[in-house]
């Protein structure tokens, strides 16, 4: 049994031919800080769960696709999951930037636009809709035309396909990147195998700008390829601790790699960039990124730190979906946060600030209890998986329902725990989904 539905969560039995599941989506595009759907569970919280969640998958993407608007490709997830042993489908979707939304076949009307009050979808007045028209965010990505109209996407054609799609001859409008009038826009200035947008990444010698030490333009290129190239700055300078013991050689990284990554990504993704660039940072002790813009108009902290988004590029989410650089709407908040507090993050109306502080070496603090084969772990991380640590010094093989009963999580968390120690190269999964386990690759554990 489930909690009660709220005005973030609403669940349904199953997917049926009325319009209510667009209603209930369009009820959390107009609100802020989104929500999410789960397919599968009953009013009361009870799961009875999908039949075929493969098939109401795609029929959700599709009806999501075409039967709301302004377009909502990237504002949306559709993910399945087990809860309590049965299937079920998630829902997650973001606040809009370009509200009112509306279901299209009812137009701009009180019968197509809803927002969330409570635990239901309510109409929305004539007056609230003229209200949001009149402080409609106008998306610049979509909307602003490129300074360059000769522009090739050999860049883009090539990350498509290393992740099994192929961009069609329809692939500048499906992924919008040209505006109302017919011209590139910066969305496909960014994408583009040439342009003049860049990133900053510089280095200090100090705990201050004093000396610059390192400054370097990573761009020019394909957003996607410039994304790479500040990833594998940071692998260099992410400098590994090491120690051996009398029972194993332990490492430890200055900065938690996926946390890293997850910022990193999050500003390149939500940055205003009628306002400037994202840029990275490394001091003595620490590294900082910093994204322009600030939160977005009507997001709350508390809704920014628990995951939920206004997504200031929709486009840019959506195609930075397709090649796997975030995996999905709010995960990307929930990684950084199993790696550090919220204390890294400095959030004012022009700026997001993400400072990772340096690990100490093995020498000031060290726990043995654990062998890391090329990465350590967290102090948040390991207080997590310890129970399944633990049982791992005397099992060569865990399955995930072994896991629950160890921690006593739900089958969604126990599966984030496990995939964290794949991750990590501690355990690797054998078998499909239906009977996966999971088998020990670090003889250190025992």
């Amino acid at each position: 049994m489930l909690d009660a539905e709220s005005n973030h969560i609403e669940y349904k039995r199953e997917l049926d031919k009325s319009d209510k599941l667009e209603k209930a989506v369009v009820s959390f595009l107009n609100y802020n800080g989104g929500g999410e759907i789960i397919v599968g569970v009953a009013d009361d919280g009870s799961v009875v769960g999908i039949a075929d969640t493969d098939g109401d998958q795609r029929k959700i993407a599709d009806r999501l696709g075409n039967n709301i608007h302004p377009k909502i490709l990237g504002l949306f997830d559709v993910v399945t999951e087990k809860i309590e042993d049965k299937n079920i489908i998630r829902i997650v979707i973001s606040s809009g930037m370009q509200k009112p939304y509306y279901i299209r076949k009812k137009g701009m009307t009180e019968d197509g636009c809803f927002v969330r009050v409570g635990a239901s979808a309510q109409p929305m007045t004539e007056a609230m809709i003229e209200r949001l028209l009149q402080h409609r965010q106008v998306n610049s990505l979509f909307t602003t035309a490129a300074s360059r109209q000769k522009l090739t996407f050999e860049q883009l054609h090539i990350y498509y396909n290393e992740h099994g799609l192929k961009l069609n001859e329809q692939f500048e409008d499906n992924l919008d990147l040209r505006n109302g009038d017919g011209a590139y826009n910066f969305l496909a200035y960014l994408l583009a195998d040439t342009n003049g947008a860049s990133m900053k990444v510089a280095k200090y010698a100090g705990t201050n700008k004093i000396e610059l030490v390192e400054n370097e333009e990573y761009g020019y290129r394909c957003l996607i390829t410039a994304i790479y190239r500040v990833m594998d700055k940071f692998a260099v300078e992410n400098k590994t601790y090491a120690k051996i013991t009398s029972r194993d050689r332990l490492e430890r990284k200055l900065i938690h790699p996926i946390a890293f990554r997850e910022a990193f990504i999050n500003a390149v993704v939500h940055n205003d960039y009628s306002l400037g660039w994202p840029v990275v940072e490394f001091f003595s002790d620490r590294v900082t990124i910093t994204s322009t813009g600030g939160l977005v108009e009507g997001l709350s902290q508390e809704d920014f730190f628990s995951g939920r988004s206004m997504l200031r590029n929709r486009e840019l989410m959506r195609v930075f979906k397709d090649v796997e650089l975030v995996e999905g709407l709010g995960s990307g908040m929930q990684r950084i946060l199993e790696a550090y507090d919220r204390n890294v993050f400095e959030i004012t109306p022009s700026f997001i600030i993400v400072t990772f502080p340096y690990a100490s070496d093995f020498e000031r603090s060290v726990s043995e209890d654990v062998h890391i084969n090329e990465r350590s772990l967290s102090e948040a991380d390991l207080k997590k998986v310890k129970p399944i640590l633990d049982y791992l010094k005397t099992h060569d093989t865990i399955s995930p329902q072994e896991a629950r009963k160890l921690t006593g999580k739900s089958a969604v968390t126990v599966r984030r725990y496990l995939t964290l120690l794949c991750e990590f190269r501690i355990l690797k999964s054998t078998g499909n989904t239906s009977a996966k386990s999971y088998r020990v690759m670090n003889s250190g554990l025992k």
